[in-house]
């Protein structure tokens, strides 16, 4: 019998790798892919899962999460995992069922990140520059402005619990997820906002608690929306910082100003609940009225002085002092200083009143030009040496200048200078004063006395004086007046009635001579004297006294007799 069977034929090498092929074809399962799967056995920490090959593949139960550590995962249960490999060198096929959730989770995210719907994930690690997140197995990365709509000191109190969040970038082939839930917040808030905007109008007045302060105002929460109080609708008064009158946590009652429904910004405003202290202000404070204010705040062009709660005035720098010019307002007035200020102009439109401090005190161009009239001696300290004059310190802090032509009789202005000095006490003669342009006209010279008003007094033009000569030129001969100390200079024409006796060499110095005054120049401080209208005169007197010129009488005759006459009355 035996020997009447035929041998069966065992496969070869290649008709197994074509079986085992084929096996697998039947069973449609591929390396890369989730497939489903058997539980056949729980050995200690392992699960044994047939995936309906040849072969069976072990996966941790920790892999199954909480099925796996409470003991819920049994023989018999179906379940996906991860096909990594077909049989590795144990013979068994090489399963993961992370990897089986993650590829699934893949699947889900890519959907929700198509339709922009929100995912739900843990945050369970802090890493460099945000943190790390699971998403059902995928792990997302949150970075960290996109935590919240504000910066968050501590994250601890949304670790481990699940949040709503939303996929901004997914790149399968390089694994990486990156998830905001700022933007979930963000879509919420909005939808919060745009109902509590709904419910809120221009004009309202409503409660609301002040959340946050800042150099320009305050936000004010009002039940679930914040509005912006700014630091000038706090109050009418100037607010140097809303710190003043507001701090955080307070309730305050304010005005809604107005809602932007794109935006959802709301302005709110708390002096719009109080009465206008402009209202009527030109009655309030009139034109050249005198008020009593507070320095508020100092600036390079003027300083701020509050009349009342919320109206303010401006004392420009060019209105601070009569005095000092080109002074900065801080060196004149200081802060919370109080002071006496006059109304120079109202603009209830701009809401301006412009001030004025010199105004409020006395006119000190006025006070001086009262007190020293014209003529008076004054005393003052050299404050300035110009090239025009000098300039002297004098009562309430006016200067009055001195002239280079009023500094000296007999010398010249630049060198009459070089013997003052700065502070050096000088006096002087008010010569001038011009309250509207601000100046002083004083004078030194005229201190002493004009001493060519003195030397011409009881000399009138025509009068015949004797002088001596002190000087022989060319252009005629210098002369000193007898009995002062001036002199006075006859030209060559005016030597002699003859001109053959008009040479100026035919005197000498020391030589006496009579002469008549043609001329007195009290400005230019000269004396004109003249011989030969001397000569003259005593010519005409001469005839109107012995004779006419068609009496047969000869000039010479008249002139001897004359002279005879004049001769006896000297000697008598």
């Amino acid at each position: 019998m035996a020997s009447m069977q035929q041998a069966v034929p065992q496969p070869s090498r290649e008709d197994f790798a074509a079986l085992l092929e084929q096996s697998f074809a039947d069973a449609d399962v591929q390396e890369g892919t989730v497939v489903d799967g058997t539980v056949v056995a729980i050995e200690k920490d392992m699960a044994v899962i047939d995936v309906g090959l040849k072969v069976e593949g072990r996966v941790p139960l920790k892999e199954f999460g909480v099925r796996g550590r409470d003991g819920e995962l049994k023989p018999g249960d179906r379940v996906e995992v991860y096909l990594e490999r077909v049989e590795n060198a144990l013979g068994e096929a090489m399963l993961s069922r992370e990897k089986a959730r993650r590829e699934e989770s893949w699947v889900r995210l890519e959907e929700s990140f198509e339709k922009n719907d929100t995912v739900t994930g843990q945050i369970f690690n802090q890493v460099k520059g945000g943190f790390t997140v699971d998403l059902d197995g995928a792990v997302a990365f949150l970075p960290r402005s996109q935590v919240d709509v504000r910066p968050v000191k501590d994250v601890g109190p949304l670790m481990q619990t699940p949040q709503p969040f939303r996929i901004l970038k997914m790149d399968k082939r390089r694994g990486n997820i990156v998830v905001s839930r700022r933007s979930v917040l963000e879509d919420t808030l909005a939808e919060q906002r745009s109902e509590l905007v709904a419910k809120l109008k221009e004009g309202q007045v409503v409660d609301g608690v002040v959340k946050n302060i800042t150099e320009y105002g305050a936000f004010v929460d009002l039940g679930g929306i914040d509005g912006l109080l700014h630091v000038t609708d706090m109050a009418w008064r100037r607010v140097n910082h809303p710190s003043e009158i507001l701090a955080i946590g307070e309730t305050v009652k304010v005005q809604i100003i107005r809602i932007n429904p794109e935006t959802f910004r709301i302005s709110l405003g708390m002096k719009q609940l109080e009465a206008d202290p402009w209202e009527g202000i030109e009655v309030k404070y009139p034109v050249n009225a005198k008020f009593t204010g507070r320095v508020t705040n100092i600036t390079d062009y003027g300083a701020f002085v509050e009349l009342e709660p919320g109206i303010e005035g401006l004392i420009h720098v060019s209105e601070m002092s009569w005095t000092k010019k080109n002074v900065h307002p801080g060196k004149i007035v200081s802060t919370s200083q109080e002071v006496e200020v006059m109304v120079l102009e109202v603009d209830p439109q701009k809401r301006r009143i412009s001030l004025g401090l010199k105004q409020a005190m006395g006119n000190p161009w006025e006070e001086f030009a009262d007190n020293h009239p014209v003529g008076t001696l004054v005393e003052g300290e050299v404050k300035n040496k110009t090239e025009f004059g000098l300039f002297l310190g004098l009562d309430n802090d006016v200067d009055g200048m001195v002239h280079l032509s009023d500094l000296s009789w007999d010398r010249q202005g630049e060198e009459a200078m070089e013997e003052y000095k700065k502070g050096e006490m000088v006096k002087a003669v008010v010569l001038e004063v011009d309250v509207d342009k601000e100046r002083i006209s004083l004078g030194i010279k005229q201190v002493e006395g004009d001493p060519f008003a003195e030397a011409v007094e009881g000399i009138r033009k025509g009068a015949i004086v004797t002088g001596e000569i002190v000087e022989v030129k060319d252009s005629g001969i210098e002369v000193k007046i007898a009995d002062t100390e001036m002199t006075a200079f006859i030209r060559r024409a005016e030597l002699s009635r003859d001109r053959s006796e008009q040479r100026p060499e035919r005197f000498a110095t020391g030589e006496k001579v009579d002469a008549r005054v043609t001329n007195i120049d009290k400005k230019a401080r000269r004396i004109a004297l003249s011989i030969k209208a001397l000569e003259i005169a005593e010519e005409k007197e001469a005839v109107a006294q012995y004779g006419s010129t068609d009496s047969g009488a000869s000039l010479g005759d008249i002139l001897g007799a004359a002279l005879k006459k004049r001769n006896a009355e000297e000697k008598n």
